[in-house]
């Protein structure tokens, strides 16, 4: 008897127990679910929404992209081989030089990469660093920083089937001005457009045969090199004649935008593995895919800096290798613009539709192909390449102002009412 007595007390001690631990979980739920506010931040005295208030991006079922392609869609975002960097040995000589793509990827490329790396897992989206400091500062400066992103990238987007064009023109004269030029401008412009819009794993392979085909002459022009190297050629410096303006311009703009590859987070196969890897592997790649050049360059070639130009590395290929050489590491500088073409676009245009998913830009900015990829975002960037370019070629260009008005009205559901007014006079 006694027995069972103690039998109902401790059943119902159970009871009471799951009920309160019912009405604590419901208490704990609660306030989540009914109150935004504690889904909101402030921020100097000034609120503003959260990540976690905006809402999430919606799940892409369609085939990611691996570590290899990714790998060179960085390549490309930040560099795209060793062309350009030939004003380093102009302003400051081959020590110097050299020097410089040994250090400031330790002072800033590395730093920024580790940012990358870290904010990309934290936010494997497309919306990248638009989301990073939406999540900081507040959707008003995300957006600001996703506006200016996208315009910075369809300028330079604009400039790549000028320099290929530019690479021709040699071969092909008709394609140094006027009608051909044009025509052959917007021809090149389609054509890539509609590999980006036949989606991101086939953009990502072109980038990886493309690499490889810029890097592959440097590599022979390296072997052919050995004998005409002279080590002491690499310690030239000369401290009272150092163009500082021109040596770490140059230096910044061939080791910059490592963040550009956080648009694309979404799209990337285990993103919390695979981004970092893929950046590791990226700064090896590129950091050895300029030193390698000007260490056969300035190695084998009795130094004249005032050679050191863009295209001078097409010179050493003659001096070294033969015409042959020459021809084959042209078409490498000429195609490299090509790789660095669609992975900006890749890039732009996916930030477009992670903004659309965060909602900062209408919906139909969201809209996908049955590819996978951002019609309306890749349509958007080409009309941006194709006006920009026209105007680099227009011979009248010198007249015409383009005025880029941006009026704008971030609504509390964070739509843009007015983005911006582009006028040519």
């Amino acid at each position: 008897m006694m027995d069972e007595s103690i039998k109902q007390v401790k059943d119902k001690g159970k009871g009471k127990s799951s009920e309160e631990a019912a009405g604590n979980d419901l208490t704990a739920v609660e306030p989540n679910a009914n109150n935004q506010e504690n889904l909101r931040e402030f921020n100097n005295g000034n609120e503003h929404v959260t990540a976690a208030e905006i809402p999430s991006p919606k799940a892409n079922h369609m085939k990611k992209i691996s570590v290899l392609p990714l790998v060179f869609l960085i390549f490309y975002e930040v560099s795209g081989g060793p062309f350009g960097i030939e004003d380093t040995v102009r302003a400051a000589g081959p020590l110097l030089a050299l020097l410089g793509f040994l250090v400031f990827p330790v002072l800033w490329s590395i730093p920024e990469a580790l940012i990358t790396a870290e904010m990309g897992t934290m936010f494997p989206e497309n919306s990248g660093y638009v989301v990073w400091v939406s999540s900081a500062l507040g959707p008003y400066w995300g957006f600001q920083q996703g506006w200016m992103k996208w315009l910075s990238g369809v300028i330079d987007n604009a400039l790549y089937p000028v320099l290929f064009l530019d690479y021709l023109k040699s071969g092909i004269p008709a394609l140094g001005g006027g009608l051909p030029r044009v025509l052959a401008t917007w021809g090149l412009t389609i054509v890539l457009t509609y590999m980006n819009y036949r989606g991101l794993t086939i953009v990502g392979f072109f980038a990886v045969f493309l690499g490889v085909f810029a890097l592959i002459p440097f590599v022979v022009m390296g072997f052919i090199a050995i004998p005409k190297l002279k080590p002491k050629r690499w310690s030239v410096i000369n401290k009272n004649d150092v163009d500082w303006n021109l040596y770490l311009n140059t230096l910044f703009w061939n080791l910059n935008y490592w963040d550009s590859i956080s648009t694309l987070g979404g799209e990337v196969e285990n993103p919390k593995k695979t981004l970092p890897k893929a950046l590791f592997c990226a700064m090896i790649l590129v950091v050895l895919g300029y030193l390698f050049p000007l260490l056969i360059g300035t190695g084998a070639v009795p130094l004249d800096r005032e050679l050191w130009t863009d295209r001078y590395f097409s010179d050493i290929a003659m001096i070294i290798g033969g015409a042959w050489l020459r021809w084959w590491l042209q078409a490498a500088a000429a195609m490299s613009n090509m790789g660095s073409f669609v992975a900006e676009m890749s890039s732009d245009s996916f930030q477009l539709l992670g903004m659309a998913e965060r909602g900062m830009l209408p919906e139909f900015f969201g809209k996908r192909s049955r590819h996978g990829t951002p019609t309306v975002g890749i349509l958007f960037s080409a009309c941006g390449v194709i006006l920009l370019s026209w105007l680099r070629v227009h011979p009248l260009r010198s007249s015409c102002i383009i005025v880029m008005f941006q009026t704008f009205n971030i609504s509390k559901h964070n739509h843009i009412n007015q983005l911006c007014i582009i006028m040519c006079l």
